[in-house]
Parts: C-alpha cells; sequence; structure tokens
C-alpha cells in the first residue's frame, strides 16, 4: 500500500468567470511569498513533491498548485492560446490577494508558465520550467519529441472528439483505481533509468496516485486540452518572455528532448539552462528543494518584496 502523505492546508476553487471556476491546493506557509506549481500533463492541483511541500513550509513560502481546466475541480474549458491561461491565474492570484509572485511549471505546465510571465511581467518576479515542452509553431518551434511526432498529428483528432474520449478515459481511470499502483509500477519498470529510479521511492509514488486518482476522480478533458493548445500558436514569443527563467532539463528526458530546453532557452532573454546528467523526464520533482532556493535566490536577486 502506498504511504500517506499530509494534505493540503487549503484547497478549493476560484470562480475565473461568470461559468467556470478553477481548482487550487496550498501547501507552506500562508503568510509566506507566493510561488504557484503549475502541472504536468496528465497531472492535477497536488502533482507537488513532498519535498518542496516540506521547504515550503520551513523556508516562508506559499506555495499554490492549481488545476487546468477539465482536470479536479476545475470547469472544462479550451484555451484559444497558451496565453490565454494566464487571465485565469491573475484572477486567482488577485481572489487569493497574492500581488507578486514566482511560477514553476513542470512539462505541459510549462508553455503555460512561460505565458503568464509574458502576460504579467510587473507581478511575476521568476519563472522556473522543469522539462519544459517547447513550442511548435512559428519562429520559436522545434520539431521532434513526443509532441512533434504524436501529439501534432493527433492534435485536430482531439479538436472535434477530445469530450468523448476524455470520458471514455476518466471512466477507464475509475475502473483501473485499484489497480492504479500497480500500473504505476509497470511505467516506472518501463522509464529510462532517472524515472525509475524517481518512482521507486515511496513518497513519490504516493503522491503521484494522490494526485492521479484525486484530479481525475470525475473528469480528465485537461491532458487533451493541452495537446491541442500546445499543437497551435501559442499567442507570445519566448523574446516576450522578459523575466528571469531558471530551467531544469534531464540530458536522458525521452519525452520533451534535452535539445528542446536548449533551444528555447536559447531564445528567451533572461533565461539559464542547468542540465541535469543522467536524468529523464521527472528528474526535476527530485530536486525540488534546489529548485525552490533557485527561485527563492532569483526573487531576492531581482528584488521582489520578502
Amino acid at each position: 500500500m502506498p504511504i500517506e502523505i499530509a494534505r493540503p492546508k487549503l484547497e478549493g476553487n476560484v470562480a475565473v468567470g461568470s461559468d467556470r471556476r478553477i481548482g487550487f491546493a496550498e501547501f507552506g506557509d500562508p503568510q509566506g511569498r507566493a510561488i504557484f506549481w503549475l502541472h504536468g500533463t496528465p497531472g492535477a492541483r497536488r502533482q507537488i513533491p513532498v519535498e518542496a511541500r516540506l521547504y515550503a513550509e520551513r523556508n516562508r513560502i506559499r506555495l499554490i498548485g492549481v488545476d487546468r481546466p477539465g482536470i479536479g475541480s476545475s470547469t472544462p474549458h479550451e484555451y484559444a492560446t497558451v496565453l490565454d491561461f494566464a487571465e485565469d491565474l491573475r484572477t486567482i492570484a488577485d481572489t487569493l490577494g497574492i500581488d507578486k509572485m514566482a511560477i514553476i511549471g513542470l512539462s505541459g505546465g510549462g508553455p503555460y508558465t512561460l505565458g503568464c510571465a509574458a502576460a504579467m511581467p510587473d507581478r511575476v518576479i521568476a519563472v522556473g520550467v522543469l522539462g519544459g515542452v517547447a513550442p511548435t509553431r512559428g519562429s520559436d518551434s522545434i520539431g521532434g519529441g513526443l509532441m512533434g511526432i504524436l501529439g501534432i498529428p493527433v492534435a485536430p483528432v482531439l479538436e472535434k472528439a477530445g469530450a468523448p474520449l476524455s470520458a471514455l478515459a476518466a471512466g477507464l481511470i475509475r475502473l483501473i483505481r485499484p489497480l492504479a499502483e500497480p500500473a504505476l509500477d509497470l511505467y516506472a519498470r518501463v522509464s529510462p533509468e532517472g524515472d525509475r529510479r524517481l518512482l521507486s521511492r515511496p513518497e513519490f509514488k504516493a503522491m503521484f496516485l494522490d494526485d492521479l486518482l484525486n484530479g481525475s476522480r470525475k473528469q480528465l478533458a485537461a491532458p487533451f486540452a493541452d495537446v491541442v493548445v500546445f499543437a497551435r500558436d501559442w499567442g507570445f514569443r519566448l523574446e516576450d518572455v522578459k523575466v528571469p527563467v531558471r530551467w531544469w532539463h534531464g540530458d536522458q528526458d525521452h519525452i520533451v528532448p534535452y535539445a528542446h530546453g536548449r533551444h528555447v532557452v536559447a531564445m528567451l532573454p533572461a533565461a539559464e539552462l542547468f542540465p541535469m546528467p543522467g536524468e529523464s523526464h521527472l528528474g526535476g520533482m527530485g530536486q525540488a528543494e534546489a529548485i525552490l532556493q533557485t527561485m527563492s535566490d532569483t526573487w531576492d536577486a531581482n528584488g521582489g518584496p520578502g
């Protein structure tokens, strides 16, 4: 059986329009610096390493996970562009009484993190990206990776059939709930060594299972919507992201190639790449403490509030 992990200190949802809501979960110090953590694809608001939660508690960080539309307690919604998510995050921050913030995004959370930085340079102090998806369209694009091989070809199908497919996927998740742990073990066994090592740790397995089973309990539209919007023009250029970006990427990443991380970092005006030798796609989650420390140091260096 998976080990128990602490529940969020605060969990709920925020109205982001007359008929939409976005779910969130808070960890750490409620009076600390606000750092939003945007989950991968798939994922939901609790996809935050236990080490990050504990570090936030000890170091006055208010760490907030956010569901994207169509997962957890967020209303299904399809963004026209990646950039459109920024308006929802702005509303969430306003509602939670947050002015300045840092944002971290894992994998599929990376594009939304960069979009928020481009849209809110007056409020976003710093950005961290862990193995983030790269643009697939326009002058910033790069080919290959899972998005290039699979995402772009299936995106037109998902635009038309995403709703029934997401309902089917959510139903399957409910059916296999008792088999979720063995399924995760199987995924770990066929993953590269870095991810296999991470997923063998009981606290990481518990976190992933809790997030997956909680977030997909009623719906699973968000991953399909992510693929559709990633295959479009994102609505901003990488050169528009003026705030400091710190990018961690495993050099053995089998989902988003390491070359994609180098490509994006080279096109961002104020970015630094942190290679992770021998690590694969989930490697950044195993360095949560160092990543949060780097984000705090970057916050200090750029004159954010204490």
